[in-house]
């Protein structure tokens, strides 16, 4: 299945993440094995993980049933959503940051890379499902930033 297809898309429903106690959204475990550092991917339950969403949370993967969590540290990557500073990724198929987008509306006055990331997808290019921690498409991340990025632009 591609990751980028409206059943990947799909909205899944997580438990409760036991630092912050907000809603996550269930990822698979094949996510976890490909982002969790070798030393922790041992650890790796095979399925029922969580996303944790909050921006403020260290707290990136949890097992609802078990309780046991991955913090940011315990990942190979950057979690986007949860960075202040460079590099922030909202794309991590074709390795594209927040940054990235700025400057490039700000060089251009737009930015492509929702346009690329389309062409891409559309090629059967991307592996959303192993290389986003959130383990889904990154499409609608970058158009929001795109669209904040270009609205922050035309702003006098």
């Amino acid at each position: 299945m591609a990751c980028c297809s409206p059943a990947a898309q799909k909205k899944h429903r997580g438990g409760v993440c036991p630092v912050n106690r907000q809603k996550g959204q269930s990822v698979d475990s094949e996510t976890l094995r490909h982002l969790i550092r070798s030393s922790k991917r041992g650890e790796v339950k095979d399925a029922g993980y969580c996303f944790c969403k909050a921006p403020d949370c260290d707290t990136v993967y949890y097992h609802p049933e078990s309780g046991q969590c991955f913090e940011k540290g315990d990942l190979i990557v950057r979690v986007g959503l949860k960075e202040t500073e460079d590099p922030v990724w909202v794309c991590y198929c074709f390795g594209i940051s927040k940054k990235m987008i700025v400057d490039e509306i700000t060089r251009t006055g737009k930015s492509a890379s929702g346009g690329r990331i389309r062409r891409d997808v559309a090629a059967g290019n991307c592996a959303c499902e192993i290389k986003n921690p959130s383990g889904r498409c990154c499409l609608g991340e970058v158009l929001a930033v795109e669209k904040e990025a270009q609205k922050a632009w035309e702003a006098p």
